[in-house]
């Protein structure tokens, strides 16, 4: 059997291998994406790209399509927690474009595009530089040795098995992360938190909901705790609720007619009549990775860390190792630098994955989970801190301080010469 040849192996076409597989086409590395299953998402998912994220794509060439696809930039996003949309308000969090300028620290807006806009606007423009990606793919099995990563991929159509010899692997597979778990790398953190259940449907809610903005909700109700926020497609929206396994309850017990009932009460519209697309359940848990890199293989994305929804930075978070890895890699690759560059990756993401998660943790506390017990979590970094002040200490930066902060406000950063 022919063993095909590449430089990254990338395993996973979410948002942290698609933007890994950009970045790394766009430094002229030849990089093969792999994907079991047969499209990227079709599912909204992570909506919303901070600034610092915007700068991120607008290096990769794509920034400009993100923001054709977002939405509701006119009034921008609102975040508000309450008992149901039109309901009582318990507390305003956002409220639109007036809270969220940026524009002392960033050039970048705000981008407001959902997972399923976004990843195949990277999927594309890693193909234009000249990427490779197949789907319905299957990594099977891999073997690493100190030259590089042998895998056996699986056409899952036809059930062929082939090999590829890669300098270097990226694990983009997701939360569940096989190849995490193959190399045995244990996580740590709050663990599961809570189980929802997702669903996606269309109606017509120009009533209840301003069309030129984003409308998230966190609701706190007497029938259900959940969220709701519209979508990038227009009458299409996301609501979840909250269910209880230990209490006997499953995904099987949300009927349409039952989620119907829910919608509507979170709505306050009883004669409402969505349209159901799709019903699905998913687990709300907080897990960094022990590791994130195990020789010549790298964990991105909620491979390397699982964060809460709440304040929407798993999504950019991802891309922003997509970005970190692929630039590593690259100078690694063409010989820029040594592989001693490459142990920097772990040395900087991970620290940052834990403050994601504190920060995800208190928002979900504050806007969901009031029971929810942190006392073993430290304060959090505020959203510019966390966004554009964190401190990267590293092997590779040149640390002209011994301030232990993890970050310092961007705002009042002294841009003075030094010496």
């Amino acid at each position: 059997m022919q063993t095909e040849r590449t430089s990254v192996l990338v395993v996973g076409a979410g948002l942290a291998g698609c933007s890994a597989a950009l970045f790394l086409a766009d430094r002229g590395i030849d990089v093969l994406l792999v994907e079991r299953h047969p499209g990227t998402s079709l599912h909204p998912r992570a909506t919303g790209q901070f600034p610092r994220t915007m700068e991120l794509l607008r290096v990769g060439g794509v920034a400009d399509k993100v923001m054709a696809a977002s939405y509701g930039l006119g009034k921008g996003l609102t975040i508000k927690v309450a008992e149901s949309v039109r309901g009582k308000v318990f507390q305003t969090i956002l409220r639109g474009r007036e809270d969220a300028d940026t524009s002392v620290i960033s050039p970048a807006p705000w981008g407001m595009a959902s997972q399923d806009l976004v990843e195949p606007i990277l999927l594309d423009r890693a193909r234009e530089l000249g990427a490779q990606a197949r789907f319905a793919t299957e990594l099977v099995s891999f073997q690493q040795d100190s030259d590089g990563v042998t895998g056996r991929l699986l056409d899952v159509a036809s059930g062929r098995l082939s090999t590829v010899r890669a300098d270097y692997l990226i694990a983009a597979d997701g939360h569940r992360s096989p190849i995490r778990e193959r190399l045995g790398i244990p996580r740590h953190g709050k663990g599961p938190l809570s189980h929802a259940v997702g669903v996606l449907f269309d109606a017509d809610l120009r009533a209840h909901i301003d069309a030129d903005s984003v409308a998230l909700y966190y609701l706190n109700n007497p029938a259900f705790t959940g969220v709701f926020i519209n979508t990038s497609t227009p009458d299409r929206h996301l609501m979840s609720f909250d269910y209880h396994p230990e209490r006997g309850e499953s995904v099987a017990d949300f009927t349409d007619e039952r989620v119907t009932e829910l919608i509507r009460i979170g709505l306050d519209d009883p004669t409402l009549t969505p349209d159901i697309k799709v019903i699905q359940a998913w687990e709300v848990a907080a897990t960094v990775a022990d590791r994130f890199a195990d020789g010549r293989v790298f964990l991105v994305g909620d491979a390397a860390k699982v964060t809460p929804p709440t304040g929407g930075m798993g999504g950019n978070t991802a891309i922003g190792d997509g970005y970190d890895i692929a630039w590593k890699l690259a100078d690694v690759l063409t010989g820029v630098a040594g592989p001693g560059l490459l142990d920097s990756y772990q040395a900087e993401r991970q620290p940052y994955a834990e403050q994601v998660v504190i920060r995800s943790l208190h928002n979900a506390k504050e806007r969901m989970m009031p029971t929810l017990d942190l006392s073993d979590i430290p304060e959090p970094l505020d959203y510019l801190a966390l966004g554009f002040g964190f401190r990267c200490r590293s092997g590779a930066v040149i640390v002209e301080d011994d301030d232990p902060a993890p970050a310092e406000d961007p705002v009042i950063f002294d841009f003075s010469p030094r010496g």
